[in-house]
């Protein structure tokens, strides 16, 4: 998935954000709307988890090192999963808290009473600009897939967070327009209180839909199966390999990906046509999956009946003791 796109969508996401958030708090000041504050925190949460993307962008392409020999990828999944915590607890938990404390105490909005309205739909406006945005770049990668299957299967978490974020925050505002206004027209601060709740679900909603599919990516995840069948094309299409024995793949980071197989080369090679057979290998692989950057290849001679056996071995088993040596056993003393 391409970092240019996610990092395009973040920082328009950013910077919507930052505005509707500082004029949320100036209609919350003017207001005390229940709804409006929920809105305001929100709106804050979002632009701390846009910082916190960014930040996992940075930090995820530092050079590999001893200590982390494979480099520092998946950075980016563990700020994508940071960011499902954030919104889970400073905008879901923190709205449904609000909600909670104006329908026990509810209050009519006195002053400056469309204020609110104005602001949400200001906010609507620019929340939508961000939305379009993180749906254009979002379009060049997801080809044929639907929305939730691009959301779930997607390596790079950037633009499934940004998506979901831009989409819970439109929804949140449709809710908050939904309790200020009614809150206006019945002078009943219950209706506000409604609202926030409402935003609070949603949020809680999908705070963990962020998490459990990137908690699926911290674990490591394999390649797609188109992936995996270019993949095995390459090992096999040449004169090199006779066949995979068995092969494992894993995403060391959105855009890096390591394959590991056993691989059944011919009895006969000697150890440098080995040795170029498999350098021939991992080119072929490179060139068809250009993602697939750490590649271990073990060369074996393949036995049907180890893998009947499963053994874990594809060399051929030890052949049966000849009469000779049985012979020579028996007649050991103590045998």
């Amino acid at each position: 998935m391409s970092a240019e796109g996610g990092t395009k969508a973040i920082i328009a996401a950013l910077l919507a954000n930052v505005g509707i958030a500082i004029t949320k708090f100036i209609a919350f000041a003017l207001t005390g709307s229940s709804s409006m504050l929920a809105e305001s925190i929100h709106s804050v949460a979002d632009s701390g988890n846009q910082g916190l993307l960014l930040l996992g962008g940075k930090r995820a392409k530092r050079e590999a090192t001893p200590q982390h020999p494979f480099g520092y990828g998946r950075e980016r999944y563990i700020y994508a999963f940071i960011v499902s915590i954030v919104l889970f607890s400073v905008g879901g938990l923190f709205a449904l808290y609000e909600a909670y404390h104006k329908y026990e105490h509810p209050e009519a909005i006195t002053k400056y009473h469309w204020v609110p309205i104005g602001v949400l739909l200001i906010a609507i406006t620019l929340e939508s600009f961000s939305f379009r945005t993180a749906i254009k770049e979002s379009n060049q990668l997801r080809g044929n897939q639907s929305w939730v299957k691009f959301i779930r299967r997607a390596k790079a978490p950037e633009l499934p967070v940004v998506l979901l974020e831009d989409f819970g925050a439109l929804i949140g505002l449709l809710f908050a327009l939904f309790g200020v206004s009614m809150t206006l027209v019945t002078e009943n601060g219950r209706w506000d209180a409604l609202g926030t709740a409402m935003i609070g679900i949603l949020l809680v909603t999908i705070a963990v839909v962020l998490a459990i599919e990137t908690k699926s990516l911290l674990l490591g995840e394999g390649a797609e199966s188109h992936d995996l069948a270019a993949i095995e094309r390459a090992v096999t299409e040449g004169p090199e390999v006779e066949r995979i024995i068995h092969m494992k793949t894993l995403y060391l980071g959105p855009e890096e990906l390591m394959v590991a197989a056993k691989v059944a080369v011919m009895a006969c090679d000697t150890a440098e046509e080995v040795a170029r057979g498999i350098n021939a290998v991992e080119a072929r692989i490179r060139a068809a999956v250009p993602i697939a950057r750490v590649i271990y290849l073990e060369p074996d001679i393949y036995s049907a009946a180890a893998e009947r056996a499963g053994t874990g071995s594809a060399a051929p088993t030890a052949a049966p003791p000849t009469q000779d040596a049985a012979d020579e056993t028996a007649e050991r003393p103590g045998s």
